[in-house]
């Protein structure tokens, strides 16, 4: 009997991740291993784990684990700076989603059994994806400020809108949490300030704190790569150029932080084309199969 803990001592003697077949794993994952619901994306992913600063992936065959430099529980601001940095997730995230246009569907059999409509679903889930995708790259600041002015405020008043519910009894009318009624009401009210925020504020604050990250993604990463090779075994040069990338970007964002904005939510545009682009192909794909069988 072995447990996946058994194969994880290389990463500590400067492996950066190790590569574990499923059959040589014989027990389950411990309770120690915690479902892990926000990740930097990776191909082949099916599910995530975490134990401290320890970082699974689950693939169909495998157990790919790494060993982050911070656990994200204990300090999960310098888990951003430096396991997760901006431009390392916009990358995978890209990554990703072109590997996903290229691999076969899935289990076609299980897909069709369980729902024969489903390459249907894919199909127009992403043609509509493709359009918003489109329509955010042709328009980005038109995008910025609708996301800005309209869906943030309307998504924090739902929010609040959802906590006052939770706290209060209809039948018979009574309030169960008062601390919950008053954040309800307090987050309703800020959302909608929200509304009436001027756009010069939302631009500052976003590209604050993306200037921020990327600043001490930089420093923290330019700092490891003083002590050496051996002190970034992830990748010693994609750290570099991401940290050296990392400071140009600063450098945009404040000479240029208007087209800056226009170029994120172009990148978001992107990501989204390519989302719906995956969904369509499969969706392609799986109606091929099914017409053959």
């Amino acid at each position: 009997m072995s447990n996946l803990d058994e194969f994880l001592g290389p990463l500590h003697h400067g492996v950066w991740e190790v590569e574990i077949p499923k059959v040589t794993v014989t027990e389950p994952l411990d309770q120690g291993w915690e479902i892990s619901r926000i990740n930097v994306p990776s191909p082949g992913t099916i599910a995530s784990y975490r134990k401290g600063q320890y970082h699974v992936h689950e693939t169909a065959t495998e157990w790919r684990v790494h060993l982050d430099n911070h656990d994200p529980k204990r300090h999960p601001i310098l888990h951003l700076i430096d396991d997760a940095p901006l431009l390392l997730m916009i990358g995978d995230t890209f990554g990703t989603l072109i590997a996903s246009t290229r691999k076969k569907t899935g289990d076609e059999a299980k897909i069709l059994e369980e729902q024969s409509k489903a390459w249907k679903d894919q199909v127009l889930i992403g043609l509509f994806i493709i359009l918003v995708g489109i329509f955010v790259i042709t328009n980005p600041l038109l995008t910025f400020k609708g996301i800005t002015r309209l869906f943030v405020p309307l998504v924090i008043i739902g929010l609040g809108m959802f906590t006052i519910r939770k706290s209060v009894r209809v039948q018979p009318l009574r309030i169960n949490e008062d601390a919950g009624l008053y954040r309800g009401i307090i987050i309703s009210i800020a959302g909608i300030i929200a509304f009436y925020l001027p756009l010069t504020l939302w631009i500052v604050g976003l590209l604050g704190i993306l200037a921020v990250w990327m600043l001490a993604t930089a420093i923290v990463l330019l700092g490891r790569a003083r002590k050496g090779r051996s002190a970034i075994p992830e990748g010693f040069v994609s750290r570099v150029v991401i940290a050296i990338l990392s400071l140009c970007l600063v450098g945009l964002i404040i000479t240029y932080p208007i087209e800056i904005v226009g170029l994120l939510m172009i990148v978001l545009g992107v990501i989204g084309l390519l989302l719906g682009i995956m969904l369509f192909v499969n969706g392609v794909r799986l109606k091929r199969w099914m017409e053959r069988t």
